[in-house]
């Protein structure tokens, strides 16, 4: 028997603590991609979302998108009134996260993150985000997500 990841196991904890009401699946391999993720999970590209952790001069930005869309961070920056989001690296993902790049969930963090919700989430009846690790990931709905991450639904593209 192998045990569980420990980045796994406080993200069960958390996601139970929140009221999460979704699976988490660990997959035989780590997803780089949402289009990977989508296939070993038989779902639309569009229904992954993927947690991108933005440096705004320092501060960290959470976005929750849709795996089908790119996020246009100039406009995103504009809409919200923050400085420029610039691609975090990884020391600062793991800082702010506790996790690493490819596997940051929603929530599970240090301490909290501003958090924005794209809009194109709400077409897909269940969505799957990391858990915390780059092979785990959870189902949720779009309401529960934004309920659980006290997010701000924005459109990011």
């Amino acid at each position: 028997m192998t045990s569980e990841h420990e980045s796994i196991t406080r993200f069960r904890a958390e996601l139970g603590r929140r009221g999460g009401t979704g699976d988490v699946v660990v997959l035989p391999d780590s997803v780089h991609t949402a289009a990977l993720a989508a296939e070993a999970l038989g779902c639309e590209v569009g229904a992954i979302a993927n947690s991108l952790v933005f440096d705004a001069d320092g501060s960290p930005v959470l976005l929750l998108t849709s795996g089908a869309h790119r996020v246009d961070t100039d406009k995103v920056a504009a809409d919200l009134g923050l400085p420029p989001l610039r691609r975090a690296a990884a020391e600062f993902v793991r800082q702010h996260t506790g996790q690493v790049i490819g596997g940051v969930s929603p929530i599970a963090h240090p301490a909290p993150l501003p958090t924005y919700l794209d809009v194109w989430l709400q077409r897909h009846p269940v969505i799957w985000a990391a858990a915390g690790h780059p092979a785990a990931v959870f189902s949720t709905t779009y309401e529960e997500l934004l309920k659980m991450t006290d997010a701000t639904e924005i459109e990011v593209a």
